[in-house]
């Protein structure tokens, strides 16, 4: 598996108790999918699931008994590919993956006005960041701008025609 193929999902924390659990610090979504009987991919090589809390955020690792052993674990890091992701996370019905989402092209009436390069968390929502267009950089429009991944901005993903439909977003991008 090529390293660009992965992305970060979590990263182990200080040792916790007598019997070698992990504090599990997320960056992900998904805890679910943290399961029993999982290979970890990290950067400490692979690492089998033996146990996850997700109310505690504590982990336990096959083989990793002592708070010794644990501690060899802390900040390691834990990765994901998209394979894997589709497998463990299940999505709800209007819910994508950022991965989905990076490289589409954002469309209001029928005017496209640039392409996903990422996606922001910020406390109120997710935005998504747009490079804008050619045609928009040409008329004086700033060349990146954000919208925010909410309904009434957001009206239709299409991941079919790699393209999401936008309302009220030129407001955004002219205002910028």
């Amino acid at each position: 598996m090529n390293k660009k193929d992965n992305f970060l999902v979590a990263q182990f924390g200080r040792a916790v108790g007598l019997k070698g659990e992990l504090k599990l610090n997320l960056h992900t979504d998904f805890p679910e999918q943290f399961v029993k009987g999982r290979v970890l991919n990290t950067d400490r090589g692979n690492l089998e699931i033996e146990n996850y809390n997700p109310k505690r955020g504590l982990i336990k690792i096959v083989g990793i008994n002592t708070p010794e052993d644990a501690k060899k674990l802390t900040n390691a890091k834990i990765y994901s590919n998209l394979e894997e992701t589709k497998e463990y996370c299940k999505l709800d019905k209007d819910q994508f993956f950022w991965f989905d989402l990076i490289g589409l092209n954002v469309v209001e009436n029928e005017e496209i006005l640039g392409v996903v390069k990422d996606i922001q968390r910020l406390p109120q929502c997710d935005y998504l960041q747009i490079v804008t267009s050619k045609d928009l950089v040409d008329k004086k429009m700033p060349k990146s701008f954000l919208i925010p991944y909410l309904p009434n901005f957001i009206s239709k993903v299409d991941l079919e025609n790699r393209t999401i439909y936008v309302i009220n977003a030129k407001d955004i991008l002219e205002a910028s």
